[in-house]
């Protein structure tokens, strides 16, 4: 994928030399006084200062540890794939008669705070609708590398434009919903709706690549045997039958792994978001 030397977005918010710990407040002043009265009715104080601080919930705490060469390179890689979701999305939004908002993109390692609660990197990239921000934990590169056999660069951006298929989900209404309908239907319908959802935001991700490609050039060989590498790897069959030897379709919430190839490579052949409507298909 080419992707060196264009604009990056200002949309980044590099959180990785943040670690989430437990930090005093207050002097620590009014837990001690606490201890004392639980000291007096035979409360082991312990106990009540690992609740109290507790209750103070995690804080960001920044390590000294710089970034090295490799780490900046992958923000710099990441601000550029986020710089073209933007530029793609704009024209888009723009045809439709609409404003796009840009979303923001937090980079994190280990765990981190969002609107949508406190998220731990083995949950992998998410989008959270409360405060529209993508998040992602750059490790998890390494797994699709190297745990899902799905390397490469352009696979990489597949996956942000994924999550940013998301914000765009929110911004035209989609999101909030199918979170209503869900509200109104089993677990088993409700995880199809999901499944619609995710396939849709696979299909968006084709279209970003199919509007990129026509106005910039990214694409160079293998790229796109990348990106459908990537959506295969993260299919629910195979991803079940990777860690318990079966699967259930019936529990599905983000499709097969040939549900996500046909419909990130429809988006690509069309470049159109009407082509994505999953949730008017007749079949997925």
């Amino acid at each position: 994928m080419r992707w060196k030397g264009r604009r990056q977005s200002s949309n980044i918010e590099d959180r990785r030399r943040l670690r989430l710990g437990r930090k005093a407040k207050g002097g620590g002043i009014g837990a001690i006084v606490i201890a004392l009265v639980a000291i007096y009715f035979g409360v082991d104080p312990a106990v009540v200062l690992n609740i109290t601080q507790g209750l103070q919930g995690p804080t960001e705490i920044t390590s000294s540890q710089p970034l090295s060469a490799q780490e900046k390179e992958m923000g710099e890689f990441v601000s550029v794939v986020l710089a073209d979701t933007e530029d793609a999305w704009h024209g888009l939004f723009k045809a439709m008669n609409r404003r796009y908002q840009e979303p923001k993109l937090v980079l994190f390692s280990g765990s981190v705070k969002s609107a949508c609660g406190f998220a731990q990197a083995a949950m992998g990239p998410f989008y959270c609708p409360s405060d529209q921000k993508v998040y992602i934990d750059l490790s998890f590169y390494r797994d699709l590398k190297i745990r899902h056999k799905a390397p490469g660069d352009f696979a990489q951006a597949y996956v942000i434009a994924h999550e940013v298929g998301h914000h765009v989900q929110t911004l035209l209404g989609i999101s909030s919903k199918v979170r209503q309908a869900k509200r109104k239907l089993s677990k088993v319908d409700g995880n199809k709706l999901s499944v619609m959802q995710e396939l849709q935001a696979d299909c968006f991700a084709g279209v970003w690549a199919n509007r990129t490609e026509r106005a910039k050039r990214i694409i160079e060989q293998g790229d796109i045997e990348e990106a459908l590498t990537a959506a295969s790897a993260i299919g629910d069959d195979r991803l079940q039958k990777q860690s318990r030897g079966y699967i259930t379709p019936e529990s599905f919430t983000h499709g097969s792994s040939k549900q996500r190839m046909r419909w990130f490579r429809l988006g690509l052949e069309h470049g159109s978001v009407a082509k994505c409507n999953t949730f008017k298909a007749r079949s997925l």
